[in-house]
């Protein structure tokens, strides 16, 4: 990898350099804890700024490899990065072609799980949940409500558009979506030693 221009790896190709790579995981905590990528550190997409030192570092020891549930969140953070002079690659399909291709993911001891739903399933049970409310109270309650629900929508094809997602954003910010300040710091640690 020598140019600042992100590389998309299939899983053939990820899996057959995976002892030589960096893994960064930019989901939340709940969706890393659910199964990640063997030897992955999760720095969330939001915390990403925060911990471009220990990546820039990481970089300099070896080729690094950023991946999602998707590849959506990984693409946007390597683009992040790229700006910011650190050359990396992109698993396509993220976790979920990883995991489809029978591929094995790590999970932390069962002590230290957190149940969680991926942000894709957060996103559609919150939407599809607010549009019922909407279509509820609009029936029930004042017409004005159905607004809420063709509020929803716009946002869903908005989102689709620019594949973006502001209802992702603000999910990620719930207490069971954020690191706890020691998950962090231990994964900025991990990336300092490398």
């Amino acid at each position: 990898m020598s140019t600042h221009t992100p590389v998309t790896l299939g899983t053939d190709q990820a899996r057959s350099r995976l002892h030589e790579f960096t893994v960064i995981d930019v989901r939340t905590p709940g969706e890393f804890a659910s199964g990640h990528l063997p030897g992955a550190v999760n720095i969330p997409l939001d915390h990403i700024r925060r911990a471009l030192p220990e990546i820039r570092h990481a970089a300099e020891q070896g080729d690094v490899l950023v991946v999602c549930a998707s590849g959506a969140r990984s693409e946007n953070a390597c683009k992040l990065l790229a700006a910011e002079g650190i050359v990396t690659a992109t698993l396509a399909g993220g976790t979920g072609a990883w995991a489809s291709e029978g591929n094995d993911l790590q999970r932390p001891v069962a002590c230290d799980t957190r149940a969680s739903w991926s942000m894709e399933r957060q996103v559609r049970f919150t939407a599809g949940t607010v549009v019922l409310l909407g279509l509820l109270l609009g029936v029930l309650v004042h017409p004005a409500f159905l607004l809420l629900s063709a509020g929803i929508a716009g946002g869903l094809v908005f989102s689709a558009l620019t594949n973006t997602c502001g209802m992702a954003v603000m999910l990620a910010k719930l207490p069971y979506n954020r690191p706890r300040t020691a998950d962090l710091d231990t994964a900025l640690a991990a990336l300092r030693k490398r």
